[in-house]
């Protein structure tokens, strides 16, 4: 079995040390000639990587590992790059959260005006990335689960129209399938989903078992009857048990099927202002929450010289994931995953050219779609808007225009009001000179 070359960028990411235990773990599925991290912050990369050279002592120790700020270093020869950028750190991330809410408006990293604020600036160093990676390494797969996926994988393809070697990713309907598992008390692998929309604005539509018993009703009534708490509630933030809170308030208005948490901040965007705090975001929150215990526990790995007995060295839901995506492309398995893709044919009565999030198969060629049919009014009429929001705000990237980017922000369900979309985008301009194109 062919030994691979993996560059993970964006190595200084809190999500990096799950996704190099699951490496661990994985290493006789998907194994590995060498690890190397790459990202542009030297020292916050440091930390992880010290960390790393601790676990692999104890777990890889065949592995050859380094990390690096040297694009050609990082790049040359690769088999994968895992992309994991935050383009302008949580500095911009709390911008991003607080300037909408200034207006009332829902502030949130990936989705309405943060989410448009966070793709403008992650467009021009995804092409990059991949634009490097084609340069010092003989055309490896980019598997890219960077934020707010939807407008970075519609912008690669405008740029990388033939390039079918851009993976897109999104590690949320994974972990609700993980989170359904457990209130079903079954395995997640036994669950076999029906899923489609856009990314973070889509539905599971069908769930089964694999004798092809149905599973969307019972969870249904249990979510409705008793809430609804991620798998792995114990280690979640607040803000996180709220958002999974919500799905039962949005299965109580529409119980056909079982939402995406995001949804919540399309469908609610007052009730969602109303509980957030302009002086204390979701920002403030990761910052003194999972990123201090990440870094603090990748420097007491460090300094004892062992990673036994932290919680951080454990794989996750969307470490798995990403792992089992890669082998399942390097190894030609034609495994099953919930995707972000063309939509070509796969959903009949919605633009070919959409980037939709969908079951499909994945392998030697890349992402095949299985077809999903018609949506119904209801989910056509939310995504229409969505897409249409999506289209525009990359072309105001492309066209430095204004106006699109206005007319991207009215149509955001988040917003609606033309005038509140007009004031935020001027605020978001003044906070993004250092990253956005000039939009005239």
């Amino acid at each position: 079995m062919k030994k691979n070359i993996v560059v993970i960028v964006g190595g200084g990411s809190t999500w990096t040390p799950g996704l190099l235990k699951s490496l661990c773990q994985k290493k006789y599925e998907f194994p590995l000639e060498e690890l190397r991290l790459y990202d542009i912050d030297a020292e916050r990369q440091a930390v992880i990587g010290e960390f790393a050279k601790v676990l692999f002592a104890e777990e890889y120790p065949e592995l050859k590992f380094m990390y690096t700020t040297d694009k050609e270093r990082a790049y040359r020869d690769a088999d994968f790059v895992f992309c994991q950028i935050r383009t302008g750190g949580f500095d911009m991330r709390m911008m991003d959260e607080q300037i909408p809410l200034a207006h009332g408006v829902v502030g949130q990293e990936t989705c309405g005006p943060g989410g448009f604020a966070y793709g403008l600036r992650s467009i021009p160093d995804m092409i990059e990335i991949v634009r490097d990676a084609r340069t010092y390494a003989d055309d490896p797969w980019i598997l890219n689960y960077t934020n707010p996926a939807a407008i970075v994988a519609l912008a690669l393809e405008r740029v990388f129209p033939k390039d079918k070697k851009i993976i897109n990713m999104c590690d949320q309907p994974v972990n609700l399938l993980q989170s359904f598992a457990k209130i079903l008390g079954i395995q997640r692998e036994d669950i076999v989903p029906e899923y489609v929309g856009l990314n973070h604005f889509g539905w599971f539509t069908k769930l089964k078992d694999r004798d092809g018993n149905d599973l969307l009703a019972p969870l249904r009534e249990k979510i409705l009857n008793e809430g609804f708490l991620p798998a792995d509630a114990a280690e979640r933030d607040a803000s996180w048990l709220h958002t999974y809170a919500m799905v039962q308030t949005i299965m109580r208005d529409f119980p056909d099927y079982v939402p995406n948490t995001y949804l919540q901040y399309y469908l609610y965007p007052e009730q969602v202002v109303a509980r957030l705090d302009t002086d204390h975001t979701r920002t403030e929150e990761v910052k003194n929450g999972r990123e201090k215990r990440v870094f603090t526990q990748c420097r007491q790995a460090v300094q004892r010289g062992t990673t036994r007995g932290l919680t951080i060295a454990r794989s996750e839901a969307h470490a798995d994931m990403i792992v089992d995506v890669a082998s399942s492309i390097a190894y030609d398995k034609g495994e099953t995953f919930i995707m972000i893709t063309r939509n070509n044919d796969t959903v009949t009565n919605f633009h070919e050219n959409a980037m939709v999030e969908t079951v499909a198969h994945v392998g030697r060629n890349g992402v095949t779609a299985v077809p999903f049919g018609q949506i119904d009014v209801f989910m056509k009429g939310l995504m229409e808007g969505q897409y249409a929001y999506e289209c525009l705000t990359v072309d105001s990237y492309f066209e430095g225009s204004y106006k699109k980017a206005l007319q991207a922000l009215t149509l955001n369900r988040t917003l609606v009001d033309a005038k509140k979309a007009r004031a935020v985008l001027d605020d978001l301009i003044d906070a993004n000179q250092r990253y956005w194109p000039e939009l005239t």
